[in-house]
C-alpha cells in the first residue's frame, strides 16, 4: 500500500509540472529559476520519471496533449513581451560573436530601449536606402502600419553602423553612438520629425525648410531664413556626414548632433518656438506619442526629439566620389603591378583577387574622373596648394576654429568661436566644413558671401583677409589659372559622391497636410 501512494504521489507531481510549464498553460518560470534551481529541478524531475517508469508503465494519462516544448529562456518570453502581436516576423540573425544581453525579468513590461539592450546587434552599411525609406506602405502613415512596425523587434536592434568608401577611412571618428545608439525605429521617427512643421511656432518652419535634402541638406540662400521670413545672419551649413562630428554650427556652441538638433527649436529667428510648447504639441499627435513611448523609456520629451532627430541626421552621409574610386584602383595597381603585368596568369594563380580586381576597376569606370580633376586632387594634396592644412581627414576636414578674414573688413563683424570660449586667439574663427559634396552646397564661407567655389578658391589664393587674428595656415598661392580650374574640377567632380535616397513622403496624416501647406507659405514669400 506505501509502495503504490508513493507512485500516485509522483504521478500527480508530475502531471503539475507538465500542466505548470510544458502545455503552456500556467506561469513561465522566473528567471531566477533557470540558474541557480536549474540542477535541483532536473535532478527531481529525473527522479520522479525513474520511479514512474519502474513502478507501472501504464500510468501515462489518458489524454495526449501533444509533444513536449522545449523551455523557454528569459530571452526569448522577454523578446515575446516586447512585441505586441505575435504574427509579426522578422529575419534578424544573431551577429557572430556577439551575445544578446537579457532582461532579468521576463515578465516585465520591455519598452525598445530594453528590446535593444536584450537583442543582438546588426551591422549596416551607411546609405542603404532602406534606412531612411519610411515605413513601407503608401500614403500616410496609419496606425495599423505604426503597431506593425513598431512590434518587429527588428527595429529596435542596436545598429552598428559601417561607412560607404572615402568616409570608411575615418570609422574611428564617429561620434554620439555611446549615448544615442542608433535604431532603425529612432532613425524612422526621427525623419518623421526632420519634415514636420509643427516643430516651429507657427507650423511653417521644419528642419529639412533650411537643411533641404535636394539642396545638400544645406540652402541657398545666403542666409538661412525662418519663422516669418526672419534672416538668421549666418549661412545654414550642411547636414549630411554629422555623424563624423562632435560640436555643431559654424562656431561650435552645440556640443552634440543632438545639441544642435533642439536648437532651432527656441531660436527665436529660426523655429521662434519653446521646447515646452513644441512637446505639447507632439502630446496632442498620437502617432508620436505611440513612437516615443516604444523607443524611449521616459517617452515624449524634447531630448528624445532631439536623439530622434540626431540618429536620423547621423545615416545621411556621402556616398563613394570618382576620387575614392580612383584611389582605390591606383592604390591596387600599385600594389599589385608586377602580378598586373600578366592578366590571364594572375586570373589563374590567384581567380579571387582577379575578381577583386575587376570588381575595382568596373566600380571606377562607373564613375569616371577627368584628368582636371585628378591634377586638382593630386594639387590639393600638395604643398603648393596647402588646402590639407585644414580639409584633411576622410571627410576632409580638421573639425576645427580658423580665421580666413571673412567677413573681418565689415564694421563690427561676426567673431565666431570667439563668443563661445572668449579666447582671443578664436576672434572671427569658424569651423572648417566639409568639401565632400561641396557643388551642392553654394554659397560659401560662414556669411554665405561667396557665390561659387571660384571665387573660394581665389580668396584663398591671394592669402584671404589680413587682420591681426589671420590663421597661420593661410597664405598666399602662386597658382596658375589652370591650377585653380584643376582644384574646382576636383571639388565639383571628384568629390560628389551619391547622398541617400530619403522619402519625404510617409508622414503622419496632419504632418503631410502641415507640411504642404508650409511649402505654400515659403512659395507665396519667396523663400522656396
Amino acid at each position: 500500500m506505501a509502495r503504490f501512494i508513493v507512485v500516485v504521489l509522483v504521478l500527480l507531481g508530475i502531471a503539475w509540472l507538465a500542466n505548470k510549464y510544458l502545455i503552456g498553460k500556467g506561469d513561465v518560470p522566473p528567471a531566477e529559476a533557470t540558474s541557480a534551481g536549474a540542477s535541483d529541478d532536473a535532478a527531481e524531475a529525473t527522479a520522479a520519471a525513474d520511479a514512474a517508469s519502474t513502478a507501472d508503465e501504464d500510468a501515462a494519462p489518458e489524454e495526449d496533449h501533444g509533444a513536449a516544448k522545449p523551455p523557454v529562456t528569459p530571452g526569448e518570453q522577454a523578446a515575446a513581451e516586447a512585441a505586441p502581436s505575435a504574427d509579426v516576423a522578422t529575419d534578424l540573425q544573431q551577429e557572430a560573436g556577439v551575445e544578446p544581453k537579457l532582461a532579468a525579468a521576463a515578465d516585465a513590461k520591455v519598452t525598445g530601449e530594453d528590446v535593444s539592450k536584450m537583442l543582438p546587434t546588426e551591422t549596416v552599411q551607411l546609405g542603404d536606402p532602406s534606412l531612411t525609406a519610411g515605413i513601407p506602405g503608401e500614403g500616410n502613415l496609419t496606425d495599423e502600419q505604426l503597431d506593425q512596425w513598431l512590434a518587429d523587434p527588428k527595429n529596435h536592434v542596436v545598429l552598428k553602423p559601417e561607412l560607404p568608401l572615402g568616409l570608411k577611412a575615418g570609422e574611428a571618428e564617429i561620434q554620439g553612438l555611446d549615448d544615442n545608439p542608433l535604431t532603425r525605429a529612432k532613425i524612422e521617427l526621427g525623419r518623421q520629425l526632420y519634415f514636420d512643421p509643427r516643430l516651429s511656432s507657427d507650423v511653417s518652419i521644419s528642419c529639412a525648410s533650411c537643411h533641404d535634402p535636394e539642396k545638400g541638406y544645406a540652402f541657398d540662400s545666403r542666409f538661412g531664413i525662418g519663422v516669418g521670413g526672419q534672416e538668421g545672419g549666418r549661412n545654414t551649413p550642411t547636414a549630411y556626414n554629422r555623424i563624423l562630428s562632435g560640436a555643431q554650427f559654424w562656431d561650435g556652441r552645440a556640443a552634440s548632433l543632438e545639441e544642435q538638433a533642439k536648437g532651432p527649436i527656441a531660436n527665436p529667428i529660426e523655429m521662434s518656438n519653446t521646447h515646452e510648447a513644441c512637446v505639447a504639441c507632439l502630446k496632442g499627435i498620437p502617432g508620436y506619442v505611440k513612437q516615443f513611448n516604444k523607443i524611449f523609456n521616459d517617452g515624449l520629451t524634447i531630448d528624445n526629439v532631439a536623439k530622434a532627430i540626431a540618429s536620423f541626421e547621423r545615416v545621411i552621409v556621402t556616398g563613394p566620389a570618382p576620387w575614392d574610386r580612383y584611389q582605390e584602383l591606383k592604390t591596387f595597381e600599385t600594389g599589385y603591378a608586377a602580378d598586373l603585368e600578366d592578366l590571364d596568369a594572375f586570373k589563374e594563380g590567384d581567380p579571387e583577387l582577379y575578381a577583386e580586381y575587376m570588381a575595382i576597376k568596373q566600380a571606377s569606370q562607373k564613375q569616371p574622373i577627368s584628368e582636371s580633376a585628378v591634377r586638382g586632387g593630386e594639387l590639393f594634396f600638395s604643398d603648393k596648394a596647402g588646402c590639407t592644412a585644414c580639409h584633411l581627414g576622410a571627410n576632409f576636414t580638421d573639425e576645427k576654429y580658423h580665421n580666413l578674414g571673412v567677413g573681418m573688413d565689415a564694421e563690427t563683424p561676426d567673431l565666431g568661436r570667439f563668443e563661445i570660449t572668449k579666447q582671443e586667439a578664436d576672434r572671427g574663427a569658424f569651423k572648417t566644413p566639409t568639401i565632400r559634396n561641396v557643388a551642392q552646397t553654394a554659397p560659401y564661407m560662414h556669411d554665405g558671401s561667396q557665390k561659387t567655389l571660384e571665387e573660394v578658391v581665389e580668396w584663398y589664393a591671394k592669402g584671404g583677409h589680413p587682420n591681426q587674428w589671420l590663421s597661420e595656415k593661410i597664405k598666399k598661392l602662386e597658382l596658375s589659372d589652370q591650377d585653380k580650374q584643376d582644384l574646382v574640377a576636383f571639388m565639383t567632380e571628384g568629390l560628389a559622391g551619391e547622398l541617400p535616397k530619403v522619402s519625404s513622403e510617409r508622414l503622419l496624416p496632419d504632418a503631410e497636410a502641415a507640411k504642404e501647406a508650409s511649402e505654400e507659405q515659403l512659395e507665396e514669400a519667396g523663400v522656396k
